[in-house]
């Protein structure tokens, strides 16, 4: 058994098990399965991938395995919300949402409840009745994402400013710029707290120093960067922006709590970001016409680098959904050498994609912001495969999913079969 589902209710409980063998993959349940309301589903991973998997996010794994093998045996256990699951709902603001947020974590819910609702209702919610009136193919997806690595770890970042003698300011700072427009952020921010003309401001990418970024993940570079540069001005300011002198500033997250803390309802992440992305297909071939990607930023500090960051991930999480794969063969060698056979989307084949920027600001972030770097793809696949299932009426759960020969298959040597 590769999977198994137990799903228990008032001492009813059924084994619902994917199985790879030599014979191919079956779907199927073990034991009794009584149609009820399915109050809770809890899982385990196994293996050296779980370390980084917590509890609640194995538990939704769960949810969302269920509901595809569910989908596979063609018959769906009465009371799952199975359309919340799976994403066939048009509510974007389901009650499933708020029940699983609430009570676990006022923090998010307080901070996205403005922003799921401007994401959803206020700015979604028309382009897709419109699209379902005109009898488009449309599929919906929903994402919640944090910034930063939370969880009790403390995040420090650190800046410099340094007044020079020819009226030039450097701004120095520890985050890598990788096309996402970091050190345009650090710029705004100097002119922002300084008051100074941006031209006399150079940004510096400061490795000769022990600055202080930690990993390069959590969509944090924004949030952190801004941070600290933001605290380096003001200590100036409050010095007198002096010449030759180092002002050093940094923003400081230590006030998460770990699972260890015994917290009733812990404060896991510094920020979080919403998104709805919704997908329209051309009802007569199928493909992607359209995408409108409305997230939540808390604070666009640079609109149109935001907008630009938004435009790549989807770019990147229709690639994912539908025609890019890494698959090997019988020896374990990738199958794809070259660019090209990845299946990247060129850019001739992209679909409008209408980018919408909520701004709700985060309290407690500097200027209200929040990460977009991750968010950007997270409800990319799910919003394409509603669609597809809208206008052909199939489910599909193997990525990619327009592009059968580009997806990962169990290999025979290891048991499991194809």
């Amino acid at each position: 058994v590769a999977d198994g589902l137990l799903v228990e209710h008032d001492g009813t409980s059924a084994l619902w098990v994917a199985s790879r063998g030599e014979g191919g993959a079956e779907i199927g349940r073990v034991g009794h399965w009584r149609r009820t309301h399915v109050e809770r589903i809890a899982g385990r991973m196994p293996g050296p991938e779980a370390h980084d998997w917590r509890p609640d996010q194995i538990d939704r794994s769960c949810r969302a395995r269920l509901a595809s093998m569910a989908r596979r045996f063609e018959q769906a256990p009465v009371g799952l919300d199975f359309d919340a699951v799976a994403g066939e709902t048009p509510r974007l603001w389901p009650e499933d949402l708020r029940e699983a947020i609430e009570p676990v974590n006022a923090r998010i819910y307080d901070t996205l409840n403005n922003g799921v609702y401007k994401c959803g209702f206020a700015t979604t919610q028309e382009a897709y009745d419109e699209a379902v009136a005109a009898g488009l193919p449309v599929g919906l997806g929903l994402g919640l994402k944090n910034s930063g690595l939370g969880n009790g770890f403390k995040e420090i970042a650190r800046a410099v400013v340094h007044f020079r003698d020819d009226g030039r300011i450097e701004v120095r700072h520890c985050w890598t710029e990788m096309g996402q427009g970091i050190h345009t952020v650090v710029v705004q921010v100097a002119v922002e707290e300084l008051g100074v003309d941006p031209d006399l401001v150079d940004v510096i990418v400061d490795t000769t120093r022990e600055l202080g970024a930690g990993q390069t993940t959590g969509s944090r570079g924004t949030l952190m960067g801004a941070g600290s540069v933001a605290d380096a001005c003001r200590v100036a300011i409050a010095d007198g922006c002096r010449t030759g002198v180092d002002y050093e500033g940094e923003y400081r997250v230590d006030w998460t709590n770990s699972m260890s803390d015994g917290v009733e309802n812990p404060i896991i992440h510094s920020t979080f970001g919403y998104a709805a992305q919704m997908v329209v297909l051309d009802p007569e071939t199928g493909i992607v016409d359209r995408v409108v990607a409305a997230h939540d930023v808390g604070r666009a500090v640079n609109p149109m680098l935001c907008e630009g960051q938004v435009e790549g991930a989807v770019h990147m999480g229709l690639g994912y959904a539908l025609t890019e794969g890494f698959p090997a063969d019988a020896d374990a060698r990738p199958r794809n050498v070259t660019l090209r056979s990845l299946g990247i989307i060129r850019p001739k084949d992209m679909p409008d994609v209408d980018v919408r920027l909520i701004e709700v600001p985060q309290p407690d972030s500097p200027y209200g912001i929040k990460g977009v770097g991750e968010i950007g793809l997270v409800p990319t696949a799910g919003a394409v495969a509603a669609a597809l299932h809208a206008h052909d009426g199939e489910w599909r759960d193997s990525l990619p999913m327009a592009a059968p020969g580009q997806q990962e298959h169990w290999a025979d040597w290891d048991g499991r079969g194809a």
